[in-house]
């Protein structure tokens, strides 16, 4: 059985590079020079979404399935820096090469782990290998590797399913929730910034954590789809993955149950 796992990030501005990049006086705070970043993001583009570079990663939460285990774990801030959350994440990418799945992780996750990685001197050359004869490259990574968005290494959910037209993407929480799955419980990320200015990074990590688990609902249904695996197959998987979840003794996870009804909606 091929590894997979899903994986979604969490970030926040990146105030120290903003700070960098604009010579802002320390007098400032961390939400003055982030409002800073947003007004004139705003100014040159109509939104105060800021560039991928500028974003710093607080969280990666993971699905991990194997052969052995279906696991839900983070990477988290504050136990461990952005460098170290990043580099773990590549780590595992080396060790188990699994099928990682994401949505939207070509349009956002992705790069914003290249700049942050590029930034913090990470090593990845599994997850780069694209089968060019370097060092260490292997000749199946030419046809399929991470990189390639064509190629299914990475599979990201939201840009195929749209047949890659943009104007086609769904949400995630929609289109869980139109499977008969809770979609996202208490927390957008419009509302990171604030949480993590309150203090509750525990709240970004947990809904985190509910968000992966909701993509990789999606994905059993899209394997399903696929043929990749039969109802059977998808029904044993969907109640392997309510087992665990109510066996993990933590909050957010009752809320997710509580939820989910016994029964997704089927046609």
């Amino acid at each position: 059985m091929t590894p997979v796992l899903v994986f979604d990030i969490e970030t926040i501005p990146d105030v120290a590079g903003i700070r960098a990049l604009h010579g802002l006086p320390a007098t400032l705070s961390d939400y003055e020079v982030a409002e800073f970043a947003f007004q004139q993001r705003r100014a040159a583009h109509g939104s105060d979404f800021l560039p991928h570079h500028l974003h710093r990663i607080v969280t990666i939460s993971c699905v991990l399935r194997d052969a052995s285990q279906f696991r839900v774990f983070s990477l988290s801030e504050p136990q461990i820096d952005e460098r170290q959350i990043i580099q773990r994440f590549f780590d595992g990418i080396e060790r188990y090469v699994p099928q990682i799945v994401s949505w939207n992780g070509g349009g956002f996750d992705l790069p914003v782990l290249h700049y942050r990685g590029l930034i913090h001197r990470v090593s990845a050359p599994r997850y780069w290998d694209m089968g060019e004869g370097g060092y260490g490259d292997s000749r199946d990574f030419k046809w399929n590797n991470y990189i390639s968005r064509y190629h299914q290494r990475h599979l990201d959910l939201m840009d195929l399913l749209a047949l890659y037209q943009p104007r086609a993407n769904a949400p995630l929480d929609e289109m869980a929730k139109l499977m008969g799955y809770p979609g996202k419980l208490g927390m957008d990320g419009s509302a990171v910034w604030q949480a993590w200015q309150d203090g509750k990074a525990d709240k970004i990590r947990d809904y985190c954590e509910t968000d992966v688990v909701n993509t990789y609902l999606v994905y059993l249904g899209f394997e399903r789809m696929r043929g990749h695996i039969d109802d059977a197959a998808h029904d044993a998987e969907v109640a392997l993955v309510r087992d665990t979840l109510s066996r993990m003794d933590a909050p957010h996870w009752a809320a997710y149950l509580a939820a989910w009804p016994e029964c997704e909606r089927r046609e």
